[in-house]
């Protein structure tokens, strides 16, 4: 069963995937604005303007665009920038690593916070704190990333430069990497020095990014304990004599985990989008950065390969987390 949902699955990425690189070809050809007047000169001729069209593939009819671009893009090729004048995969491999490596230590750090105030609030419930635990989470929810972004930029950047403000690692390290995951490479090759300077690039914007989902773990995680905790194999458990935390941990948490990673694998990919802005803010070298350049500078090929990059991975991490769920909970991996 569980193979059978996985091919349905794959069968709809492709289809979805199809109809998101429709849309945005559509779409981004029939916004105000040419790409082919913001990269010429002023003093261009009319020749000069139609060769460059053609050069790009821009003076044939819509469907023959989309045509040739669909089946450059099956064979792996994805264009070249217009902004850039590189082959836009590339520029997608250099770039793509960095937004991972944020994105998965912003997860890293939103799951490990979030579960232990969960975990306390559930602790605390019908105390003095409880409601105190509630507020500050609440608190912490209705902040968003950008907004935690430049308040950490002014705290931790301004009036307490503990960290780095923009960057992904010092200019002045001289230090060949053979990987584009950096963070990665300098902890599996040991290099610690670098891997502190990494780090120290990524603190602000990893709490930025992780802290509203941090917030939204804590809040479904601790609701769906609550709910265990008043299940009958919990109380039976209580009357052998296990004690509160043996209970969270041990019985009511593997119960609770399962919607608590549904709503995580959702709000993650939200985290991925909201890397747009956050890397925007600290000049961080991800995909979400060079985004935003991308449309300002009206880059067909690179917006395309952008697009088709963050539905490719909405799709894998929607997959990933149906997999997650049917494996906490049995009745669906059996089901």
């Amino acid at each position: 069963m569980i193979a059978v949902s996985i091919l349905n699955r794959l069968i709809m990425a492709v289809v979805t995937l199809f109809g998101v690189a429709l849309i945005v070809f559509v779409l981004l050809r029939v916004v105000p604005g040419d790409p082919i007047a913001m990269m010429i000169s002023p003093g261009a001729s009319p020749a000069d303007i139609a060769a460059l069209r053609a050069h790009y593939g821009l003076d044939a009819s819509l469907t023959t665009q989309f045509g040739i671009w669909l089946k450059s893009v099956l064979i792996g090729d994805f264009g070249t920038s217009i902004s850039l004048k590189r082959d836009v995969l590339s520029l997608l491999g250099e770039r793509l690593p960095a937004t991972l490596e944020l994105a998965f230590a912003a997860l890293v750090l939103a799951v490990l916070l979030g579960g232990a105030v969960a975990i306390v609030g559930t602790l605390a419930r019908r105390t003095i704190f409880e409601p105190v635990i509630d507020s500050l989470n609440g608190l912490f929810l209705a902040v968003p990333d950008f907004v935690w972004a430049l308040a950490l930029v002014l705290v931790l950047g301004v009036l307490f430069p503990l960290f780095p403000l923009s960057g992904r690692i010092d200019p002045s390290i001289d230090v060949q990497f053979a990987t584009p995951f950096y963070l990665v490479e300098s902890l599996v090759t040991l290099r610690f020095g670098i891997l502190a300077d990494i780090c120290a690039h990524m603190v602000m914007p990893v709490l930025a990014l992780g802290l509203p989902l941090a917030a939204i773990i804590a809040r479904v995680l601790k609701a769906a304990l609550s709910e265990a905790m008043v299940q009958d194999y919990i109380l039976l458990a209580k009357l052998k004599g296990m004690s509160d935390l043996r209970l969270v941990l041990q019985e009511a948490l593997r119960n609770a985990v399962g919607p608590t990673i549904a709503l995580t694998g959702v709000q993650f990919t939200f985290l991925i989008g909201g890397t747009v802005i956050v890397e925007r803010i600290f000049a961080y070298p991800g995909i979400g950065n060079m985004a935003i350049d991308a449309v300002i500078n009206r880059d067909l090929p690179l917006i395309q390969g952008l697009v088709l990059v963050f539905g490719a991975i909405f799709i894998l991490v929607n997959l990933a987390v149906d997999l997650l769920v049917a494996a906490f909970n049995p009745r669906l991996a059996h089901g």
